[in-house]
């Protein structure tokens, strides 16, 4: 056993919900002391970093009850039982910014909040951008898009709050 790894004895789900389920887990850890887990578990996720031809980036803005705020993202949205990443991307993409990518590519995956979800990201990146017919499926969402430059993504970054849009932008302001 691995100075920091922990072994699960006993694991109870708490709640199930339509998107997302609750366990806690009782641990051993590596030293024999035993501790609670409260996990969330998360079918997965997807994330675009979607770049039109003027090199412009898009975002969308929606309002985010858990933060009580309306955030600027990068399109994202949560893989559907048996569906594949790559898939929900493009439907993702199409839903919330009504556009389709030519070209697709996978940069990243990434743990959203390891300390207690088991939600895992990949992150696409998108280009070759037509518009086609937004579809924001969900009835529930409201939604605005804009596509920023690089000089206005540096000055918006320090305002921005939602982690894998910043994981996103710091990685596309890095590697161009």
């Amino acid at each position: 056993m691995s100075p920091f790894s922990e072994e699960t004895y006993r694991s109870e789900r708490v709640f199930q919900g339509r998107l997302l389920n609750l366990r806690m887990d009782e641990v051993t850890l590596s030293d024999g002391r035993r501790a609670r887990r409260e996990i969330v578990e998360h079918p997965g996720a997807v994330a675009i970093l979607a770049v039109d031809s003027q090199g412009r980036v898009a975002l969308v803005r929606q309002f985010r009850t858990a933060a009580q705020s309306e955030l600027w993202e990068i399109p994202a949205g949560t893989l559907e039982p048996n569906e594949k990443p790559l898939e929900c991307a493009r439907r993702e993409l199409q839903e919330e910014t009504g556009f389709s990518a030519q070209d697709w590519k996978e940069l990243l995956t990434f743990y959203t909040a390891p300390g207690f979800c088991t939600e895992k990201m990949q992150l696409f990146l998108a280009e070759n951008l037509q518009s086609v017919a937004q579809s924001v499926k969900i009835s529930d969402e409201q939604i605005a898009v804009r596509f920023y430059s690089r000089a206005e993504i540096e000055a918006l970054l320090k305002d921005l709050q939602d982690a894998k849009t910043l994981v996103a932008l710091l990685w596309w302001l890095r590697c161009p």
